[in-house]
Parts: C-alpha cells; structure tokens; sequence
C-alpha cells in the first residue's frame, strides 16, 4: 500500500513535469534487482523433499510435488492457501484422487484461470500408465475452482515421443506451453521448448526448440511470465560466477512475444548459491516474487520452497533516494520505449514509458531507497567518535590520525575532513575486483595530484587523482601486458565537490566526474586481491597519497552502475 506521503495529486505532478521540460536530465539505469531469498518455512516445507512449484495468478494458492506423509504415492501434488498474500500459508493439503495416484508426479503448472494444472511423471519413475515414454506430460482439469481436479489426461503423442519430457509451463492465456524434453533435434543434454494452439480446444501443434535459449548443456524448468516476455529456467552451462556442474537458475527476456527471447543471464549468486542448486523457478503473475526450490542451508529439508524479492530500481541516478532527478530522466523519455526507466508494471517493464512507470516512481517519491547491489557505504554523517559506519552492511571504517568530523560541511549531510599527512579510513574486506562487475562512487572536495581516494590494502588505487594534473585515475586494471592506467582529462583537485566514480561491467573500465562518463576502455579481467580498503589515502600509504580536503557518501556495489 502506497504512503499517504507518495501520493502526490495530479496538480503537483504537471508542475513538476511542466518545470521538467525546461532542465536536462542525467544519464539514469533503470532495472530491477533481486533481494534476499528467504525460505517458506512450516507449514509449507517440512522434512520431505519438494520437486516443483507454481502459484495462482491470484497469488492465494501455492500447487507443489512432495513425498510427505499423507499422500498416495512417493509425490503427490499438494496445495496451501492463504487468505490474502500479506498471510501466511496455511496447512497444505493433498488433491486427493483421482489427481493423485501411487504414481509420482512433478513440476506442476497451474493455468492462470485455476481450471487446468499441467504437470509430468515423477523423473525415477514409477510412471503413470498409458502415457508414450518414461516421463510424460499430463493435465489434470475441473469445471470450477471449488471442485477437485479430475483423473490425469495425457498431452499425447506431439508433446510425448517417447523420451523424457517434463518441466511444464502453461502460459497466462493457455495458447503456449513451455518445456524441456528430448525431441528431435535436441541440442545438448536436455533442450528447452514450446508447443502453441490457436485457442484451448485445440490440439497442442509440435514443438520449437527455442535455439537461442537452449545450449549443449542441461537445460530446463521453463517458467513464462504472465506477460510472456520473460522466461525462467534452469541449467547446467558453465558460464558465470562458478564453473561446479549443478543446475542454477537463469533468465532470458524479449520486448514482445513475437519475438525471439534473447540473450539468457545468470541470476546473482546470492540467488544462485554454490555448491547448492536452484531448481523449479516460478514467478508470480504481478513480477513481484520469484519462488524455487533449494537444497541450501537454512531449510527444512532436503529440498524447499523459497522466495526472492524482485525490486523495481527507481533510483536512477543512484543518489539513495526516489526525487525529482529520478522523475526528470523518466519524464525526458516519456511515450517512448526506453528500457533505462520502464519498469511497470513491475518490475520488467510493457516497452513503454508513461503514467504506470510514474505510478511506481510515485510510490517510492521521497523515500530512502535500498539497493542490494549496494555492499558498502560509508555516510560520513558521525559527528564524533572513530568509527564510520557502514549503512549497508557491515564493514565499518576506522579512522587513522586525526581527521575530523564535519557534520555540517558535506556534500550529503556530513563529511571527513583529512589533512594529506597521515589521515584515513580503514575497513576490513569489502570487495575482490576480480568477482565480477562492480562499482566505486564518493564526493571529494579538494586534494592534490597523486592524492588517493579509495584504495585497497597493498593492492590497487581505485579512485585518485592523477599524479600530473590531478585528471580522475583509476590503477584497476588486469595483468599483464595489457593492463594499465586509465587516466582522464576531469580534474577533480580544483577546489569544488566532485562525485567521483569508477565502473567495471565485465568488458570495460569506465570513469565518471559528476555522473558524467570522462574515460573508458576495454578490459575483461582484473587482478583480484582479497584485503581490506584504505578510504584517503594510497595501497601502501606511501607519503603524497593521503587525501587532502574532504570526503564523503563512498558507496560500493557489487553490480555496474550507470549513474
């Protein structure tokens, strides 16, 4: 529910939109990030193990295969409802026969008028009989939601040929079912596909292997979202944040769904956390909540039920806080198809700008934002005291020499006053900058060439003034031959404040002075190194690198930042 506070009249947001015309936007990043998973828990997760979910479109019924007591078989499909989706779920119940035989059913799929729910045989077996192979797909459907659900029926010979088929998922209006399986022309160990019908009483026509989704590896359990331009599914590729062969979840997205899906990405690994795997993933109709299973610690039993959080970034500029910059860059790109700032409905965005994206830049207008992707910052807010507090997480800074405080002299609030003599901040481990993408960003005012703002411990100086003419530098670069200084032309010693920062998306290093890009190049590695971090002064402390003049709000996120 939206604060009285973000519910700005129709009046004041045309002034704002008639002012906006006249002022020029920064450059934004719009996107979506993922918050912390947390598990179902009691009643929903027990000490059995859960082998797929879906939820109703409604978000008030959670379908699922579990080999707890109190079934017919090994798994059984199983349901839990609650009233409203701030509750809790209440005690899952078992569908009951015919639904449920002795046979072992996985991978349900509920329609999104909760009259059919798609499902296969369990993946060892035993199998229901009468289908074509050794895992089929089935359906099982009732007239009304109050009634049980009928007797399997098998999808038959088009979308069951014989080999394993499974991992269903129907599409919120019934004409697409997604799966994996081996039909021919399969690609690696196990392909991902999709069957289309011109309306519901129709047959299922045979189906397309989505080739530039599918790879020579394991892939499955297709999850199409409500919209259908997003897929969920799951896979054994070796690529992204570790190279272990287990499944980990990943998705693709398209702009509209007669297109092709396009290039699939890896979900963090606070989502995807080895050695453990990610299977099942389903998403609710709203794009709000992803659920899947895990056998990660912190569950009930060998496999549960989680959920992770899907958080629309309305910060485009990344100053902490939903304002009137944040609305200027949507307002610049309005009624055009601008992925930077589209983000309703939630959190993926229709390919177009207009009154719903407003809607939820509306319901955060004046809030402290919180950003996932944001692993370190140090306010510099404390007016006494050695310690600066780390407000994300927990890696507080102490302050060596003399520096002082200066609650009234910051950029944001207060600030660090640092003499260039022997004055600086030290924190434990924050960051490797080998991991993956990653950024830096911090206001300084004053400071000479040669003058360090951020370094890590007898490692590199990620942000410092170049030491000829105090140009933005960063020494983050990857080994070898082909590793060197970036250095910029944007002199950041000239007396006034600065928002500096610097960016690794992967493939290039990328230098801000007041949000604006002042160098880049390519680089595709850098040389990692596990130590903590000196705020103000150089990786060694060698004299000429303590920062002279003041800092404040240095933020560190664990993603690539478009300020």
């Amino acid at each position: 529910m939206r604060t009285a506070k973000s519910k700005i009249c129709c009046r004041e947001i045309h002034a704002i939109m008639v002012l906006a015309l006249g002022l020029i936007a920064s450059i934004a990043n719009a996107d979506f990030t993922f918050g912390t998973p947390t598990n179902l828990g009691p009643p929903v997760n027990d000490s059995y193990g859960v082998r797929g979910m879906c939820i109703s479109r409604d978000g008030l019924s959670l379908y699922f295969s579990s080999n707890r007591p109190g079934g017919y078989g090994g798994y059984d499909l199983w349901v839990a409802t609650r009233e409203t989706t701030d509750d809790n779920w209440g005690d899952p119940v078992n569908l009951g026969q015919p639904a449920n035989t002795v046979y072992d059913v996985w991978d349900p799929s509920i329609s999104s008028d909760g009259l059919s729910l798609y499902f296969a045989d369990g993946f060892y077996g035993p199998f229901i009989p009468g289908g074509y192979g050794n895992m089929d797909l089935w359906v099982a459907t009732r007239n009304t939601t109050s009634e049980p659900f009928g007797a399997p029926v098998n999808l038959g010979p088009t979308l069951n040929n014989g080999g394993p088929n499974e991992w269903p998922s129907i599409s919120a209006d019934g004409l697409s079912l997604y799966c994996s399986g081996w039909f021919p022309g399969t690609l690696g160990l196990c392909d991902l596909w999709v069957s289309t019908r011109t309306s519901t009483d129709e047959d299922w026509q045979d189906p397309v292997n989505l080739r530039n989704v599918s790879s020579p590896y394991g892939d499955g359990a297709p999850d199409i979202s409500a919209d259908g331009l997003t897929l969920f599914f799951i896979s054994t590729r070796p690529r992204g944040f570790s190279s272990i062969d287990n499944f980990e979840l990943w998705m693709t997205t398209r702009r509209r769904t007669s297109e092709p899906f396009g290039e699939p990405v890896k979900l963090p690994p606070h989502v995807n956390t080895e050695p453990y795997s990610a299977l099942f993933p389903n998403l609710s109709s709203d794009g709000s909540t992803l659920y899947f299973c895990s056998n990660r610690p912190g569950g009930c039993g060998d496999s549960d039920i989680w959920q992770v959080p899907i958080i629309p970034i309305v910060d485009f500029n990344n100053d902490g806080k939903a304002d009137i910059h944040d609305l200027l860059r949507l307002i610049e790109s309005w009624g055009q198809n601008d992925p930077s700032v589209d983000m309703a409905p939630p959190p993926f965005g229709d390919g177009i700008v207009d009154e719903k994206d407003l809607e939820v830049l509306m319901s955060y207008w004046g809030q402290e934002i919180f950003n996932p992707a944001l692993i370190a910052h140090w306010k510099l807010d404390e007016t006494e005291g050695v310690i600066a507090a780390d407000s994300a997480r927990v890696s507080d800074g102490v302050l060596v020499g003399n520096p002082t405080w200066q609650p009234a002299g910051g950029k944001l609030g207060g600030a660090l006053q640092l003499d260039g003599v022997g004055d600086c901040v030290t924190t434990e481990f924050v960051r490797d900058p080998s991991e993956g993408p990653f950024s830096v960003f911090a206001w300084v005012k004053g400071g000479a060439p040669g003058q360090v703002i951020v370094s890590q411990v007898n490692g590199a100086n990620w942000l410092m003034a170049g030491a000829s003419d105090g140009g933005l530098s960063t020494e983050l670069k990857s080994s070898g031959r082909t590793g060197k200084t970036l250095k910029s032309a944007a002199s950041v010693t000239a007396g006034a404040w600065h928002r500096v920062g610097f960016v690794w998306d992967g493939s290039n290093r990328i230098l801000y002075v007041d949000d604006i890009e002042v160098a880049r190049d390519a680089q595709t590695t850098l040389v990692g190194t596990y130590a903590g971090l000196h705020v103000g002064a150089g990786s060694t402390l060698a004299p000429g690198t303590f920062w002279s003049g003041l800092i404040d709000d240095v933020r560190i996120y664990n993603s690539a930042v478009n300020p």
